[in-house]
């Protein structure tokens, strides 16, 4: 495993995609040029970092970024009009009466104070930068909450397109606060788009199956096989006395990121966590013999990650 500090100066900016939407002007700036050669932890801006990662290069990328989650909110405006152009095609966001194909679009984006001051111009330039480095059968997972979800669906149906779009997955867990003025909040949510939609690689019989809430209904067989999960993830956040536990506060179970990696990408295939805290996608990739690039501009998830790193074995050793 290979640890650098990744500066911004004389990184490229993202590159975009044409059928991506257009990218701000910039001067050329020279190639930092990072080689995957070895597993890879970065700290540093992750911006700069996805720059100078290889394009192409990644079966997965997972986006777990800060939630925005404090007393201001971000928030957008949005106007549907007609698409004339894409009447009768396939091509337009959204079909209405008729066969009339119509267009979304973020016209205003609205602030208060809070950690980003506009939440989406910081995701952006991002999720533009990650789809450029999945190769054509790549995907992406953005976890994110029920404050910024529906805001980051229109803006990735910006990025990859609508079609791209696979599916929302929802993390319901049961902890924390139960406020008794509304249903309290106990789920994540993580929208999944494919590089290129239909060329995407998923493997079903990789992951984990999970028991059938009425095991009854179904034969013997079937019972003790399990089935495959859904599209809603019940799993428990990672125990206080758990072997997981690493103490970094936003650290995310290695059960739901082994369904992730099982499922979309390929034995010895590279992953992606540009906002890696306690580095749980590094730890799964090792489990399950896949290579991972992590970046965190934390000097503390960074000591978390190589202690955890250092003792997570491959499967193949543990055996």
């Amino acid at each position: 495993m290979r640890i650098c500090e990744f500066e911004a100066v004389g990184a490229r900016p993202p590159e975009t995609d044409p059928d991506s939407g257009p990218a701000p002007e910039r001067e050329p700036q020279p190639e930092p040029g990072l080689v995957l050669d070895d597993d890879l932890l970065i700290l540093g801006d992750n911006l700069p970092a996805l720059a100078a990662l290889p394009r192409g290069a990644f079966d997965l990328v997972y986006l777990d970024p800060p939630f925005n989650t404090g007393r201001a909110q971000t928030r957008a405006t949005l106007a549907v009009a007609r698409d004339e152009a894409a009447d009768g095609a396939r091509s337009g966001l959204r079909t209405g009466f008729g066969g009339r194909r119509y267009r979304s679009t973020l016209l205003q984006r609205l602030s208060y104070e809070d950690a980003f001051g506009d939440y989406l111009e910081f995701l952006e330039p991002r999720l533009r930068a990650a789809r450029g480095l999945l190769a054509d059968h790549g995907t992406l997972y953005f976890h994110i909450d029920y404050r910024e979800a529906h805001y980051c669906k229109l803006l990735l149906d910006e990025v990859f397109g609508r079609e791209a779009f696979l599916n929302e997955l929802i993390w319901a867990y049961d902890y924390g606060a139960k406020p008794r003025r509304r249903w309290p909040a106990k789920h994540d949510t993580i929208l999944v788009y494919a590089r290129v939609p239909g060329r995407h690689h998923f493997d079903a019989d990789a992951v984990e199956r999970e028991p059938y809430m009425a095991p009854g209904l179904v034969g013997p067989d079937k019972a003790a096989r399990g089935k495959r999960p859904t599209d809603v993830w019940f799993h428990t956040i990672v125990p206080t006395n758990g072997r997981e536990k690493t103490g970094y506060p936003t650290q995310k179970p290695e059960g739901v990121l082994r369904r992730i990696v099982s499922a979309s990408s390929r034995p010895g295939g590279w992953c992606l966590d540009p906002f890696a805290g306690s580095g749980t996608l590094g730890a799964v990739c090792r489990q399950l013999g896949r290579r991972f690039v992590l970046v965190d501009s934390s000097p503390v998830a960074h000591a978390v990650m190589r202690e955890r790193l250092a003792a997570a074995r491959p499967r193949a050793e543990r055996t």
